[in-house]
């Protein structure tokens, strides 16, 4: 779940199928300094590494120079692809990541719609289109990140600089951003007080973005897809859980065409909401 249990609904619109939603300075590195300081040459090993080894090591460096030269020639000044998993490891995984079993390195899955990938958020990049979202009247009463970019900035930080356990990403589809996720750990969110958590559930936040992809079933499509990427990525997950808000019946019942059972309903802080989950035992059947 989001920071706070009132920042997010699985699925946003009350009036669309889904919702829309330093490197250290070597001289104060005392460890490295310890080594053979103080000591005599006698005391010193003459260690060769094999031939074989340096030629591999010169070859790695090579392509490392190689690929520095790009950069500087211009090549992408850091702008990528949005379905680009080349992307440098500290922005792909942000916050850690090993609590959802590196969200940014499942790749992209093809579905009804097309070919659909989770590309992790970068704020200098995504935030603008981000909040665009957040203020479309039909997001704001679910979402409640109304407002300058600030807000929805402060909303994403927290999950950026975290401990991995709730990550944010932009759905791409056909090359496309189209949509808002958070793949979270249920059972490591505020949410687990409120219902019968097991280890390893794991939650979805959905908003569609575009009004234009609103209203023709793609948010159960998505849903459906990347619970089902869930349930593949994290052999540990049994079910994947959703709460989205009772009163938003469109969002509720794009649930249910993606394949999970209303479970319960359940009262949070800011809203009560209907418990949906996709079990893994079920998911051939339903």
């Amino acid at each position: 779940m989001s920071p706070t249990d009132a920042s997010a609904d699985a699925v946003s619109a009350a009036s669309t199928d889904v919702g829309t939603g330093a490197c250290p300075d070597p001289g104060e590195d005392n460890t490295a300094q310890g080594i053979g300081r103080g000591t005599d040459n006698e005391d010193t090993l003459d260690l060769r590494l094999p031939l074989e080894l340096v030629a591999l090591f010169e070859e790695g460096r090579s392509g490392a120079d190689a690929a520095t030269a790009d950069v500087a020639a211009g090549h992408g000044h850091g702008q990528r692809s949005w379905s680009d998993s080349t992307a440098p490891r500290a922005s792909r995984t942000p916050g850690g990541d090993d609590l959802l079993d590196g969200v940014a390195d499942w790749g992209p899955v093809v579905t009804p719609a097309g070919v659909f990938q989770l590309v992790p958020v970068r704020v200098e990049r995504d935030l603008d289109l981000i909040c665009r979202w957040m203020n479309d009247p039909a997001v704001t009463a679910f979402w409640e990140l109304a407002g300058p970019q600030n807000v929805t900035e402060d909303h994403l930080r927290p999950q950026l600089a975290g401990d991995g356990r709730s990550f944010p990403c932009l759905g791409v589809l056909e090359g496309t951003p189209m949509s808002y996720w958070e793949i979270y750990r249920a059972d490591l969110d505020p949410l687990a007080r409120h219902y019968p958590v097991r280890p390893h559930d794991t939650g979805i936040h959905l908003l569609i973005g575009a009004v234009t992809d609103r209203g023709r079933g793609l948010g159960s499509t998505l849903l459906r897809a990347v619970a089902d990427l869930v349930l593949d990525r994290r052999p540990t997950c049994a079910r994947v859980i959703a709460e989205p808000d009772l009163r938003n019946i469109p969002s509720v019942t794009a649930f249910l065409s993606a394949g999970f059972r209303f479970s319960a309903e359940v009262d949070l802080p800011a809203k009560r909401a209907a418990l949906m989950t996709r079990d893994r035992s079920l998911r051939d059947l339903l």
